[in-house]
């Protein structure tokens, strides 16, 4: 007989306490026991007008543990929040770049409050860390100031493992946060979503992207220098009783002109793609518990830091300590949530993952 013991290798949102280890008789092999476990969910209650409802209690709520219903408490204290702003600089970015950086006088009083830290994490194909943590926001406005265009690349699934990292080394009692502004589909991450997502889970991080519209990036982009020529003019085709110059070569189509129009098509390419992958930032936001934002201009990136601030004020922490029969259950665990009341909007994260330790 096997005696099976429960251990939260990620639930994103477990707090473990009372955690010992042991070596099995006789076998040599590690196992690890959970004295207590508690997971959390952060919760966002809104009415049918999409306002906030606040003065809930644990009575208001239910939450069930792959169907099953757990016994939760409500955190209505003040948490710190860690945070790291991560943006796409890219070259598409260039124009929407200053507008980014005129948010740095709103981030301590909307979101972080004075007992917040954040930093600044800029990508592209290169991961540039402009700030670290730091509750000077004199600091964090300084390094949105530094934004500059760089390649065509948006590495955005790795910066976002980078800040899930981040994140993970800050202290474990503050509320760790992902606002991320960028486009939403990756060009060029050497990570997968599903390591991303599991790095988000594990570290319980919620993400908030805040989305540049990809339509007026590409529109405001500047035309990249056509690449030379490597054919000489002369081992071209020419048109029938014409002669091949530089200059008819580029009105035929042929040679670096051509290159202007690979753009649209891959834009085209891309878009259609996207109907039957789902980007990235929809996965990291759903199973998270985070909620995407977007904008054209300043008003529009004003308006979403604002609402982005007042959701992370308003937010119950629903924690729980797993039933013993939930506890037998590895692999992903399924979150609901729901409150007594009529014509409400309830979201949460959408699980955890779990897994079982053996023994002999």
């Amino acid at each position: 007989m096997k005696r099976r013991d429960f251990a939260l290798t990620l639930a994103g949102a477990t707090q473990l306490a009372g955690q010992q280890t042991a070596t099995g008789p006789g076998s040599g092999d590690t196992v690890i026991r959970v004295g207590t476990s508690e997971v959390i969910a952060p919760t966002t209650v809104l009415d049918r007008d999409g306002n906030f409802v606040s003065g809930l209690t644990a009575d208001d709520f239910q939450l069930f543990d792959n169907e099953r219903p757990q016994k939760i408490k409500v955190d209505v204290s003040y948490i710190p929040i860690s945070m790291v702003i991560a943006i796409q600089n890219s070259a598409q970015a260039e124009k929407v770049l200053p507008t980014i950086a005129r948010i740095g006088g709103m981030i301590e009083p909307v979101i972080t409050g004075e007992q917040g830290e954040v930093s600044v994490l800029a990508f592209d194909h290169r991961l540039q860390l402009l700030q670290g943590f730091t509750n000077d926001f004199t600091k964090v406005k300084e390094a949105l100031g530094k934004l500059r265009p760089g390649s065509n690349t948006v590495r955005l699934n790795d910066a976002v493992m980078e800040a899930a990292r981040m994140l993970g080394r800050t202290d474990k009692s503050r509320r760790r946060v992902l606002m991320l502004i960028s486009e939403t589909q990756d060009r060029g991450s050497e990570g997968r979503v599903k390591d991303t997502l599991y790095k988000l889970e594990f570290e319980n991080v919620i993400v908030y992207p805040v989305n540049m519209s990809r339509w007026v990036n590409q529109l405001t982009a500047k035309t990249p220098i056509p690449r030379p020529d490597p054919f000489p003019v002369g081992t071209r085709m020419s048109s029938p009783g014409g002669l091949d110059t530089p200059t008819t070569a580029m009105q035929n189509g042929l040679g670096g002109g051509y290159g202007n129009y690979t753009p649209v098509f891959k834009e085209i390419f891309t878009a259609v793609k996207a109907v039957f992958v789902a980007n990235p930032q929809e996965a990291y936001t759903k199973y998270t518990g985070g909620k995407e934002y977007s904008f054209v201009n300043l008003k529009g990136l004003e308006e979403a830091i604002q609402r982005l601030g007042e959701e992370l004020h308003s937010q119950y922490l629903l924690s729980y300590a797993p039933t013993t029969e939930t506890r037998q259950d590895a692999g992903w665990h399924k979150l609901q949530v729901s409150v007594k009341r009529r014509n409400v909007e309830v979201r949460t994260r959408a699980g955890y993952w779990a897994a079982a330790k053996f023994e002999p």
